[in-house]
């Protein structure tokens, strides 16, 4: 909980900082868009928070994002119901995402590889779905089931993101399967030997990768009314810094839903607060390259003091 709560009082300083900047910045409507705006990176960054914590990484969630966003909006076009297009978004992104755990378990591909050459694959099976133009014209109903208000001006799609982390923490937490998990990125051959099924659980990690592709794709889609096959070029760079910033260790074995869900806030705060002040959206990328070489580092940091601590 030391990360959790070092995270939020990033939040809080950050708050400060940027009301005495402009004032707006505390206002009820911009803390609301705060929030609504980290679902997209928020869910990618749940999902991939799976991957990570077995010593993985998933490059490719961006283009499984545009993959489910056209191939949901053709469907929607087409005359499908909207509650049995996003099933057959989500069982999309999750095949997708299970791809990508064959290929690294299966054909013993490092991660990083595996995925690298699936982000070009899946990107330009967005663009061959589309023939590279958008799919306009969502219908409403659609819309208002992924991103219509809840309560007052609460979008579904906020509660689509805790209820997506609710059910990762459950999972990581007090499931064996997740326990296993972690034991996988610690030290994956002891894990095997120990009898656990350890391709299966890095497959379907990757699976859950997919499905939170998916899930924010699809509420994007419906945010918007549009879905382009270059949607979610970039978007695994701030997943994986929001994931990185909650104390997820790259390195794998370690990591929790509620820092991953408070880095995407602080993420999204960051990128708000800079919007308020003025600073020119460039910035923003320097911004979060920056956040992610700091909270890998203080990640050794804290593994140097639980080292020397133990040594005494």
């Amino acid at each position: 909980m030391q990360r959790e709560f070092a995270i939020i009082v990033a939040l809080f300083v950050m708050l400060v900082v940027f009301t005495i900047v402009d004032p707006i910045y505390i206002s009820s409507g911009n803390i609301l868009d705060i929030i609504e705006q980290s679902t997209i990176n928020g869910l990618l960054a749940i999902g991939i928070t799976f991957a990570i914590i077995t010593g993985g990484i998933d490059l490719s969630v961006g283009s499984t994002f545009a993959i489910v966003i056209v191939t949901v909006g053709n469907m929607l076009k087409a005359g499908v119901p909207p509650f049995v297009a996003i099933l057959i978004g989500l069982v999309l992104g999750y095949l997708l995402g299970v791809v990508n755990g064959l290929l690294v378990t299966q054909m013993r591909l490092q991660p990083f590889i595996a995925t690298l050459g699936t982000m070009s694959v899946y990107r330009g099976i967005a663009y061959v779905i589309t023939g590279g133009w958008p799919v306009l014209s969502m219908p409403s109903t659609y819309r208002k089931m992924l991103d219509g208000d809840l309560i007052g001006d609460i979008p579904v799609s906020v509660l689509i993101l805790f209820a997506f982390a609710f059910v990762g923490y459950i999972y990581l937490k007090y499931l064996r399967a997740g326990m296993h998990l972690y034991a996988i990125g610690n030290n994956e051959e002891a894990t095997r030997l120990s009898g656990v099924n350890v391709d299966r659980l890095k497959t379907m990690a990757y699976g859950v990768c997919g499905v939170g592709a998916a899930l924010s794709g699809m509420i994007l889609l419906a945010r918007l009314g549009t879905g382009e096959p270059t949607a979610g070029q970039g978007y695994e760079l701030n997943a994986i810094a929001a994931a990185a910033i909650g104390g997820t260790s790259l390195a794998g074995g370690k990591g929790s839903m509620l820092g991953t869900l408070l880095g995407a806030l602080l993420l999204s705060a960051l990128k708000v607060g800079l919007i308020v002040a003025g600073v020119d959206t460039f910035w923003q990328f320097i911004a979060t390259g920056l956040i992610i070489i700091i909270a890998a580092y203080f990640e050794i940091i804290q593994n140097k003091i639980q080292v020397a601590g133990y040594g005494k």
